[in-house]
């Protein structure tokens, strides 16, 4: 199920600070400058409180630049409401609808969008063939394991087919190998769905396994991005050669 629409996300020096608990101003988002590609898979890694997580927030329109444009598909999404930027975002903790089954949490987006009963039956059919969750379409969020729930929360962002993936921590919560079985679906559904997909991890294997290209962030900036290959061979700065580590790369 191939997708035309498909997006280039691009961070023209933006910046974004916040109060601390003290009043003090905390820059999240130091002048961040960032160009992803159509249907790339990039990786956002780096130490916690480095940004990741506020930058893929500026991307779907969550939080708002003090400073800069954020553009989608070469058109300026600054003010654009989340609801008309056509980016799915999964986080962390599933944050599924507790009271709704599997299948009503994977077509709730497609609810809201008004879009006809039985293209979104078939659309939430095809979804959990897809992620093999057919068997649990009927369960709510308490009777599913973590990884079920995790993938309930996935097919809820690609029934939508949007342009943009974003990805913030989803297999934290999980075990070793229940990880590495999601990274392999992700990278599946990734290129059958041609989406522009950023992927914010804590874990330097997973980015270094899963990004096209890796961008390596610290004090709310870029300090190098490149393809794993090249932040393996050339570290472009103590910070980047410190942060990586020998045993995952």
């Amino acid at each position: 199920m191939n997708n035309p629409a498909v997006a280039r996300v691009e961070l023209q020096s933006v910046t974004k600070t916040f109060r601390g608990a003290n009043g003090q101003v905390v820059c999240a988002v130091n002048r961040l400058n960032l160009a992803v590609a159509e249907r790339e898979l990039l990786a956002l890694v780096g130490p916690s409180g480095c940004g990741k997580t506020t930058t893929l927030r500026l991307i779907a329109g969550l939080e708002a630049p003090d400073e800069g444009n954020v553009s989608l598909d070469g058109k300026a999404a600054n003010g654009v409401p989340p609801k008309d930027r056509d980016v799915a975002m999964v986080f962390q903790r599933d944050a599924l609808f507790p009271h709704l089954t599997a299948a009503e949490n994977i077509a709730f987006g497609l609810e809201l969008r008004h879009v006809a009963r039985p293209e979104i039956s078939q659309r939430v059919s095809e979804m959990a063939v897809k992620l093999g969750i057919t068997a649990c379409l009927a369960r709510k969020p308490g009777e599913l394991s973590g990884g079920q729930r995790q993938r309930v929360a996935l097919g809820r962002a690609l029934v939508r087919r949007p342009k943009i993936l974003l990805l913030d921590e989803p297999f934290a919560n999980l075990d070793a190998p229940l990880r590495r079985e999601l990274r392999r679906e992700l990278l599946r559904l990734h290129r059958g769905h041609q989406l522009t997909t950023i992927l914010v991890t804590h874990d330097q294997a997973e980015a270094l396994a899963l990004g096209e290209r890796v961008a390596v962030m610290n004090e709310g900036a870029i300090e190098q991005l490149a393809t794993p290959a090249e932040l393996r061979a050339r570290p472009a700065s103590k910070f980047v050669a410190d942060f990586l580590d020998p045993n995952v790369i």
